[in-house]
C-alpha cells in the first residue's frame, strides 16, 4: 500500500495557527477561555493551539484533559479492557470551554 501524505509539517503548523486565530477572533480575545483536550490525541493538539495563541496574544489559555473512553462509539470493538485516565480540569466555572479532539471523520 502506498503511503499518502495529507498535510506537510508546514501545512499542519499553518492550520494550527489559523485555528488559534479563529478561536481568539470568535471569542473576542482569550479572557475566560479554557481548552479541554480529549484524550489521547486531542490533548497535544489543545496544547499546540494554546501555545500558538500565547505566541501572538501573549496570554496563556489553560488546558485540561478529559477521557471520554466509556462514551466512545467503538467501545464494543475495543473490548472490555478500556484504560480510563483521570480528567485534569482547570476551573471552568463561568468560562468559555473549547473542546478539542483530533477526529475529523469516522
Amino acid at each position: 500500500m502506498q503511503e499518502l501524505t495529507l498535510m506537510s509539517p508546514d501545512d499542519i503548523r499553518r492550520a494550527i495557527t489559523r485555528i488559534a486565530h479563529e478561536i481568539v477572533e470568535h471569542n473576542r480575545g482569550t479572557e475566560q477561555l479554557v481548552f479541554v483536550g480529549m484524550l489521547t490525541r486531542g490533548v497535544p493538539l489543545a496544547h499546540r493551539i494554546a501555545r500558538a495563541i500565547a505566541e501572538f496574544e501573549g496570554e496563556q489559555v489553560p488546558v485540561g484533559t478529559l477521557d471520554i473512553g466509556l462514551y466512545r462509539d467503538d467501545l464494543g470493538e475495543r473490548g472490555a479492557s478500556v484504560n480510563i485516565q483521570p480528567s485534569q480540569m482547570p476551573d471552568i466555572a463561568g468560562k468559555r470551554v473549547v473542546l478539542i479532539d483530533d477526529v475529523l471523520y469516522t
